[in-house]
């Protein structure tokens, strides 16, 4: 199997397995407990924050642990747009990117229909990249947060953060970023990106599901979405997951080390493997900005086909990715993403995303290209058989 659905999830890393393994074992303790195994605990906690915020460029005390990315994009997106409601009921309206993830689109709404926020929504561009200028027409002095992703999930498009986030900075505007999909291969630092609030998961990296962080600037007002013991600060409530903190951090700081390096060969590798599917699927479209992209990411249309379709050829063929849809494996409903950036529905509904760990090789990507001109044309000659 040749698996290129990392932009889904990554295998857990050996080297986090080992650093976790102690935490869910022996030193199983509730790191809130007064006495030597939550003291251990906590001191677990406390190392795994550490070396988080070393990565985040960030002081410990302002990374909150979360469940994952969408629990950390809730928790930014909801907590700091009412704590600014609370603090000033005139700032009631949310900025976001017509591309957004929907754990960041879903807060947002959630905001218009009970809290009574309006939601003003930044166009992208054909390739999927907001511009300062498209970003300024939309604030205001009502403004109470904007939250624009880092990288593109479906096309991998990397948007402009450190200019956006300046445009909302000299307005007094909080700036979020959902970087679940470019934590690994892109620069990670809170302050030289000048945002306020950034979610991060831990499987896209290499750790298990069910644990990420979100980085909130400690001058930041947050409202917590759960309520209980006062955990995290009093930021997120609940018993802290250690082990997940620990494989969090440890996937984080494996992840910087030989990351520009990294980056750059799977670069190369993802260029190539462009190259090979255009040539032998002359008529497919590959969507998102054509160099501001993810090393990781390569998506195209292929006219003519189902999206769902050609997967399962793919499948068969052993090579294992996702459609560029957003919706549920079945759904004919054209993806969000690509109808923002202009794409026709019926060309939308064609889409296959491909999407690379740090493990791949070109031997994979050129097995993967040879498969993906095979799938197509196989899924265009059963079409053709059953118009016949």
């Amino acid at each position: 199997m040749i698996f290129l659905d990392a932009a889904a999830t990554t295998p857990v890393r050996r080297e986090v397995l080992d650093a976790m393994w102690p935490y869910l074992t022996g030193g199983f303790g509730n790191p809130s407990s007064h006495h030597t195994l939550g003291e251990e605990a906590a001191a677990a906690l406390a190392g795994a924050r550490s070396a988080v915020a070393t990565v985040l460029g960030c002081r410990p005390g302002e990374a909150v642990f979360t469940s994952g990315g969408t629990e950390a994009d809730n928790l930014a997106v909801k907590g700091i747009a009412l704590a600014r409601q609370a603090a000033n009921p005139l700032l009631n309206r949310v900025v976001i990117s017509a591309v957004e993830h929907p754990a960041v689109e879903e807060s947002a709404r959630y905001l218009e229909r009970f809290h009574g926020f309006a939601v003003d929504v930044v166009p992208v561009d054909p390739s999927g990249l907001v511009s300062p200028d498209a970003l300024a027409a939309v604030l205001g002095p009502e403004t109470a947060l904007v939250s624009i992703m880092y990288a593109n999930n479906e096309i991998g498009t990397v948007q402009p953060i450190a200019a956006l986030a300046a445009l909302a900075r000299s307005q007094g505007i909080p700036f979020h970023t959902d970087a679940v999909q470019a934590a690994g291969w892109l620069p990670l630092d809170a302050r030289a990106l000048g945002v306020d609030a950034m979610s991060i998961s831990g499987h896209k990296l290499g750790a298990p599901k069910g644990c990420g962080v979100l980085y909130v600037r400690s001058r930041i007002r947050l409202e917590p979405v759960i309520h209980g013991g006062g955990q995290e600060r009093g930021r997120r409530s609940g018993t802290e997951n250690v082990a997940g903190a620990v494989g969090l951090a440890t996937a984080l700081t494996l992840a910087r080390a030989g990351q520009e390096e990294q980056r750059d060969r799977v670069a190369a590798l993802r260029d190539r493997f462009i190259v090979a599917v255009l040539d032998g699927v002359p008529d497919a479209v590959l969507t998102g900005h054509p160099t501001e992209r993810l090393p990781s990411v390569a998506s195209f249309c292929f006219p003519g086909t189902s999206g769902e379709s050609v997967l399962l050829e793919l499948e068969r063929r052993g090579v294992v990715c996702s459609s560029g849809s957003a919706c549920a494996a079945g759904s004919d409903a054209p993806s969000p993403v690509l109808t923002a950036l202009g794409v026709p529905a019926e060309l939308a509904q064609t889409a296959v995303r491909f999407s690379f760990d740090a493990a791949v090789t070109q031997a994979d990507l050129e097995a993967a290209a040879a498969a993906v001109q095979a799938a197509v044309a196989g899924v265009r000659n059963l079409g053709a058989g059953y118009s016949r």
